[in-house]
């Protein structure tokens, strides 16, 4: 059922609005020509056409019900140039077992809906519900601010890139119970995946390139050789040796021996000759195997300067190399500081071979490089496990990432498990009573749709379009429209023709009168029935619009007749019809057709009347609850009166001229002189004049651009005279009467 429709920014709709609101199942608006009724009915139409951008309609429960629309729109659609109509299916040739068991399944139709309704309604209840309405929003926003203010904020600086895509309180929310329910991967410690979220997070990762090892056992071996510790000497069975041991000169005399030439002259005092026996002896004493031993002492000593030199070269390049790299994993500092530990000990040894290469008489030992070189070898040992570790992840990244997110995710929950299963837990009875409710509702929805899928087959079987032609002839015999009738089309016999008694099509010759009582009648019967035989047991609510414009009393009252019956059947909730919205401007048809009895006088619960009034070209909905505002003609016009807030001046004056007229002038025979004579002085004789020329000018002449605007205390005391003429002619009664004024004897 429509509960409310707001036209705004359409036809004579302005921007500001006017609003239908309240409707009830059945619903009378009245309007005069022009003041907006056909829009109401288009809209109700063909609310989505683009012109009815700003317009909305309100359906009760949200739910939309089929609306059918009488107006112009329906006579040009149903009854133009064309010679057929689509036909009326109804319950045909059914016999009354049939009809009977149609009518049981709608029952149990019927009672499945307001099952469901009551289902619908419990939700709305439960959901609307004041206790809850209040602590859920209120445990909702706790919870989010909780999530937001408690982790968002605490991890949003380590682990922001997992945080993407749930940035917003709601969103990260809605995560941390998502992942509550989800999350089954590995646990791992804060510090773990922090360190991991600087590998993988940020910018996608190159593959580190491993770290050289440093080769030891070489330089190892030079530094323990026996060489360096043993005292090389020469023979001690040479006659000289004697001498030279005791004097401790051997490494004097080993290098002098390198400065004696063939001139004799002695190198050691230089004037003494060398004689051939002390060449001999020198010889002897330093034999083969002395020389080896010097040999081989120069082969270690520039065999260590250059592994020396290759190993400072080397810790020097990957120093620099790794503190290049942002990436590395090498402990660089503590690199740095065994590299050069390990150089001062190396240009050491150096020194001391050196030193043993010009005395190999002295006893020499190396400094033991082993440590640093251990230390330095271990920490590239470390390194690379490191850079093997880092590219294995970014050879699988995308998978690592993923795994890294879900892991960040999983420890946050357990972080804060109880506080999350706290929340959950507030929420399990509501939400096991709205799913209860919920599985109800739909279940009664199936139902209700198997059952209604039913009907339409069973309708199938029975339903017509001839029934419809026969009640649609026979009411136009009745009301003497007898030179045509409604026949089946030759063509499709489930659409109409209209044909004359010679046989001839009358779709394109009948009059206004005529084409607007059958299209009438043809609506009456299409609310009853379908054009579609599935469509006949569908709900429907009915809009009808002024569908007496043409017609003589005697088809205004058939009309009014057959609406009223759709009324009853509404009201009694027989039928498919649910609901309907009917406006006129023919002030005695909206009277019959709204009539009820004499004896209810305070209306009815299910019926609503609103007046349209057009004010300044702008038009609006009055309305008027249960109380019918339309009695007569001559009522609507003191109405008006009642209502001048919402009418124009022009209106004003032509409404009180009206019922000057009537009153005073047809009724009770009065002249103008007549009334002006009952005022008693000259003054107010005067005013009473100026009201009558006031009310004829704005009856009978076109105001243009240039009229001068009548203030509202100037029409309040034109009121004030009007009001006077009726007290003057003692008839005060018969004004407080028709103003609603209590309190004072009324009288006609």
């Amino acid at each position: 059922m429509i509960e409310e429709i707001e036209f705004k920014n359409v036809a004579t709709y302005d921007e500001f609005g006017s609003s239908i609101s309240n409707l009830q199942k059945i619903n009378f608006i009245y309007g005069a020509n022009g003041s907006g009724k056909t829009t109401v009915s288009n809209f109700i139409l063909n609310p989505i056409d683009s012109k009815y951008q700003f317009c909305k309609i309100k359906w009760k429960n949200e739910q939309t019900v089929n609306t059918m629309v009488y107006n112009k729109t329906f006579k040009d659609n149903n009854f133009n140039s064309s010679n057929s109509i689509k036909g009326v299916f109804t319950l045909g040739e059914a016999t009354e077992d049939d009809i009977k068991i149609i009518e049981e399944k709608k029952e149990q139709l019927k009672t499945i809906k307001e099952q469901g309704s009551g289902y619908k309604s419990s939700l709305i209840d439960l959901e609307g519900n004041e206790e809850i309405k209040g602590k859920l929003p209120e445990l909702n926003d706790e919870f989010k601010e909780y999530c937001w203010k408690k982790i968002y904020k605490e991890y949003e600086p380590h682990f922001k890139e997992a945080f993407k895509g749930s940035m917003q309180k709601q969103s990260f929310q809605d995560k941390i119970l998502l992942e509550f329910k989800n999350n089954e991967t590995d646990l791992f410690d804060i510090e773990e995946l922090k360190e991991k979220a600087k590998t993988i997070f940020g910018e996608t990762p190159e593959k580190l390139t491993t770290i050289q090892s440093i080769e030891l056992l070489e330089l190892l071996e030079i530094e323990e050789n026996e060489l360096l510790s043993k005292k090389i000497i020469g023979k001690s069975d040479v006659n000289i040796s004697k001498l030279i041991q005791s004097l401790n000169i051997n490494d004097w005399v080993s290098q002098g021996k390198e400065y004696i030439q063939d001139n004799n002259i002695c190198p050691f005092c230089q004037n003494k000759t060398i004689t051939n026996e002390f060449r001999k002896q020198l010889e002897e004493y330093f034999d083969t195997t002395f020389i080896e031993s010097i040999e081989k002492i120069k082969e270690l000593q520039q065999r260590h300067k250059l592994l020396s030199e290759n190993t400072v070269n080397q810790l020097n390049h990957i120093e620099q190399e790794q503190k290049l790299n942002k990436n590395s994993k090498l402990d660089i500092e503590m690199f740095s500081i065994f590299s050069k530990t390990l150089s001062t000990q190396l240009t050491s040894n150096n020194n001391i071979l050196s030193n043993k290469v010009n005395e190999p008489s002295r006893s020499l030992e190396l400094t033991s490089t082993k440590e640093q070189l251990e230390k330095i070898r271990d920490l590239i040992i470390d390194a690379n496990k490191e850079i093997d570790k880092y590219n294995k992840i970014v050879d699988n990244y995308q998978t690592e990432k993923n795994l890294l997110i879900s892991s960040i995710w999983k420890f946050i929950i357990e972080s804060y498990n109880d506080d999350i299963k706290k929340y959950i837990k507030k929420y399990e009875g509501l939400s096991n009573g709205i799913e209860k409710l919920s599985k109800q509702y739909k279940e009664k929805q199936n139902e209700w749709k198997e059952l209604n899928k039913e009907i339409k087959e069973l309708g199938k079987n029975v339903t017509s379009v001839q029934p419809t032609i026969d009640k649609i002839n026979d009411t136009l015999k009745y009301y003497g429209f007898l030179n045509f009738e409604i026949v089946p089309s030759e063509i499709d016999k489930n659409q109409y023709q209209i044909k004359r008694e010679d046989g001839t099509l009358a779709q394109e010759t009948l009059s206004e009168g005529e084409i607007t009582f059958i299209t009438f009648l043809y609506f009456y019967e299409l609310s009853k029935g379908a054009t579609n035989e599935e469509e006949i047991s569908n709900d429907r609510i009915l809009v009808i619009d002024d569908p007496i414009s043409s017609l003589d009393s005697n088809v205004l009252f058939v009309v009014s007749t057959l609406i009223k019956d759709i009324i009853d059947n509404i009201r009694e909730d027989r039928g498919n019809i649910k609901q309907l919205i009917l406006l006129t401007h023919n002030v005695y048809f909206h009277k019959e057709v709204s009539f009820i009895n004499s004896r209810d006088t305070n209306g009815r619960n299910d019926t609503f009347f609103w007046i349209i009034r057009k004010n300044n070209k702008v038009s609006s909905f009055n309305e008027y609850e249960k109380k019918n505002p339309i009695q007569t003609s001559y009522q609507l016009l003191w109405q008006e009166i009642k209502d001048r807030n919402s009418s124009s001046i022009l209106t004003i004056q032509n409404t009180m001229r009206k019922i000057i007229e009537n009153y005073f002038k047809i009724l009770g025979n009065y002249k103008d002189e007549n009334l002006i004579q009952k005022f008693e002085s000259y003054e107010q004789q005067l005013i009473c004049k100026s009201l009558i020329s006031w009310v004829n000018d704005g009856s009978h002449s076109v105001s243009d651009d240039l009229f001068i605007e009548v203030q509202d205390d100037s029409i309040e005391n034109y009121l004030e005279v009007f009001k006077n003429i009726f007290i003057f002619t003692n008839h005060e009664g018969h004004y407080n009467m028709m103003m609603g004024i209590e309190g004072e004897e009324n009288a006609i």
